[in-house]
């Protein structure tokens, strides 16, 4: 829900694209598909839009070449008349309204999805700086492309996926792990490089994470097991000290015992540096003043360690 509660509180730049855009692999979604992407509780409207990396980025978007343009517009006009008419009907359903509101935002995505999405305008020299020109970074580098030009484009929140659980290394931790880096580091560097190129970064988070660490023992003969008491990520941009190390683990790496920062604590910090304040965003719902950090029982605070 972190993307969602993003689009809550800061709404959208643009009106012919979505706010929170979700970029998939090709070989498929990650564990809990498109839960991941969830609004929750929060206005549906606020959930991801999935889009692709290959040929078609977002599904039935083309008007079919034996309807014309005339014909699509006139078709849009009946269904927006529809549309009011059943809303009125159905004031409460906030699925309802986002249901109407992306048949609306599609229609206008017709125009504007390709022309943002069409990496052939991209340079030689940018396209070999993601990796484009080699295999093994070839895939994710293009998502870590796109994901630029939306974010330069005014789409608020992207998330930018890998297929299944490819991290959740329970087995041949080393060699999985080192195979993913090969495919992942370049583009990643890539991104942030071309944001600071760009004059983009000091406005742009760019977060690297998963959900948990592994355990420093093995699991079986060479896996390693979830850790949920410590783990790891990186920041780039928007607010946040460059070149900077916050917190250790004891020594074995098993549990955060320095400088500890919680997950809460990570929301509550984020959503400053998006210029919103974790204690007074809210959402009501099953009677209590729902917030990310929930503040009064975790008290989650802003990290201003981390902050520049």
């Amino acid at each position: 829900m972190w993307g969602s509660w993003v689009v809550y509180g800061l709404g959208t730049e643009r009106l012919d694209l979505p706010a929170h855009v979700v970029l998939t692999d090709p070989g498929g979604l990650p564990v809990d598909g498109i839960r991941n992407w969830s609004s929750g509780y929060l206005p549906a409207i606020c959930q991801g839009t999935t889009f692709r990396s290959g040929d078609s980025p977002v599904i039935n978007l083309e008007r079919p070449a034996d309807v014309t343009v005339s014909a699509r517009l006139n078709q849009l006009d009946l269904l927006r008349g529809l549309n009011v008419a059943h809303h009125r009907r159905h004031p409460d359903r906030s699925d309802l309204a986002a249901q109407i509101a992306n048949y609306e935002l599609a229609a206008r995505m017709q125009t504007s999805v390709p022309a943002v999405l069409d990496i052939s305008r991209e340079t030689e020299q940018t396209r070999r700086l993601y990796g484009l020109d080699n295999s093994v970074t070839e895939e994710y580098g293009k998502r870590c492309l796109l994901a630029r030009r939306l974010v330069e484009q005014g789409v608020r929140f992207v998330q930018v996926y890998m297929n299944g659980q490819p991290w959740d290394t329970h087995s041949n931790n080393a060699a999985n792990l080192r195979k993913l880096t090969s495919r992942t580091d370049q583009p990643a560097a890539a991104l942030v490089t071309d944001l600071e190129q760009r004059g983009l970064l000091d406005s742009t988070i760019v977060m690297f994470t998963g959900e948990f660490g592994r355990l420093p023992v093995s699991q079986g003969t060479d896996g390693r097991d979830h850790n949920r008491r410590a783990f790891s990520l990186w920041l780039a941009g928007g607010g946040f000290r460059g070149g900077h190390t916050h917190g250790s683990t004891d020594d074995f790496g098993y549990e955060a015992s320095e400088d500890v920062v919680t997950v809460h604590d990570l929301h509550a910090t984020l959503l400053h540096n998006l210029g919103l304040d974790h204690r007074h965003l809210d959402f009501p719902h099953a009677g209590r003043r729902e917030r990310l950090s929930d503040p009064d029982v975790t008290g989650a605070r802003v990290v201003s360690e981390l902050l520049a």
